[in-house]
């Protein structure tokens, strides 16, 4: 994992250089510092949010049943497919993480893009809501 201070997120890629990236519900993973947080308050160990393996760690925005959602930083543009389950990798980072990242989706969120462009590091985050019409 390599934190960068930006990105190319594409509808074809996803993050630029995540092999994983490709279209797709799960093209990019985002987790939310508030939830990364408090797993790491459960575990009772302050964590690099790397240890998660996500795309994007953001700040501000609720994840928690989004799915629908569309997450908006800068002109990207993410809709929230669904919960990004943690899976056995977490608690051979951190004994206990699994469990810890698993109430209220604190595991993040899987996403694909809506419409590409450059993410940099500390741009605002916003979200448009689920709207059932």
């Amino acid at each position: 994992m390599a934190v960068v201070d930006q990105a190319e997120v594409t509808k074809s890629d996803g993050v630029s250089q995540d092999f994983r990236g490709g279209p797709g519900e799960r093209q990019v993973t985002v987790l939310a510092a508030e939830d990364w947080q408090a797993a790491c308050d459960q575990v009772g160990k302050e964590l690099p949010w790397t240890h998660r393996r996500a795309n994007l760690f953001i700040e501000g925005v609720p994840l928690c049943e989004t799915t629908g959602m569309v997450i908006c930083i800068g002109d990207v543009q993410l809709e929230v497919t669904g919960e990004t389950d943690p899976c056995g990798r977490m608690d051979q980072a951190e004994p206990g993480l699994r469990e810890a990242l698993t109430p209220h989706w604190r595991g993040g969120v899987c996403c694909r893009v809506l419409q590409s462009g450059t993410i940099h590091a500390g741009q605002s985050v916003t979200s448009i809501p689920v709207t059932n019409s």
